[in-house]
């Protein structure tokens, strides 16, 4: 039963996350993805700080420590000396004190130079592990600004692609169904093109109707009364004719003799 449960649990997850998906403004989610890159980008920072931090730590308890050392090796030599001293003056009770001062030293001394080795061992790690920190910061620092001048690339490509849906779109709308109340282009043309040629066929059949020649006639007669009364008033007038009514008409010229040849004998 669990089984089954988990089964359908990964299967409404997948389903609504492809929803998700598909519904989801590419834009954002890119720059939900460059902020998620910053972010961590900014943690890792914070951590390659915080080992480089512990390397700077150990490297100066390593410099004290051995300031300490050389201190110490010092103050030793000075002991043994005073109480060699002591013994050559035969002051006994100043020579059992600087021995012991000495030895006591000597303990420090051990003590000191354990912690100088343990402390340069650390300081080896830290350092290597300071390096690799910075790498890491640097490596990851070159990814995000890649990520960074491909957001504007891609950017530009979702745009390009949407402008390309768009066009898209709008051809297919020129010659598919777009919904049952809009037309299609070519419907409209089509259309239009049949009323066209209605119209253009009404006209030619009244051009060929006994009324249209009866109208041509009776204009062509008033055109001929118009003329012949303008004629009139400008005889009237002592006016002369238009020229291309006064131009004499040239008489046909003779045809010319055919001249005769006899043949010669």
């Amino acid at each position: 039963m669990g089984q089954l449960i988990r089964r359908w649990w990964k299967y409404w997850t997948a389903k609504l996350t492809g929803k998700f998906n598909e519904s989801a403004d590419p834009k954002i989610q890119l720059e939900q993805a460059i902020q998620e890159a910053q972010d961590q980008h900014r943690r890792l920072k914070e951590q390659a700080a915080n080992v480089i931090a512990n390397q700077k730590q150990t490297e100066m308890r390593l410099n004290r420590t051995l300031e300490e050392l050389e201190k110490a090796n010092a103050n030793a030599r000075q002991a043994v000396m005073m109480a060699d001293d002591a013994v050559k003056k035969g002051d006994q009770d100043k020579a059992a004190e600087y021995t012991r001062a000495a030895e006591a030293i000597a303990g420090r001394l051990i003590g000191l130079e354990t912690e100088v080795e343990d402390l340069k061992a650390l300081s080896l790690q830290s350092a290597q592990a300071a390096d690799q920190a910075k790498a890491a910061v640097a490596q990851n620092s070159a990814q995000l600004q890649k990520k960074l001048s491909e957001r504007q690339k891609l950017l530009g490509q979702l745009d390009q692609a949407k402008m390309q849906e768009q066009v898209n779109k709008a051809m297919a709308s020129l010659s598919e169904t777009v919904g049952e109340d809009v037309p299609t282009f070519d419907e409209v043309r089509d259309k239009i093109e049949a009323r066209y040629a209605q119209a253009k066929g009404m006209s030619e059949l009244q051009g060929e109707s006994v009324e249209s020649r009866m109208l041509e006639i009776e204009q062509a007669t008033m055109n001929t009364e118009a003329t012949a009364r303008l004629s009139e008033i400008r005889a009237q007038l002592g006016l002369e004719p238009p020229a291309e009514e006064a131009a004499p008409i040239e008489a046909p010229a003779e045809p010319a003799a055919a001249e005769s040849s006899e043949p010669s004998s």
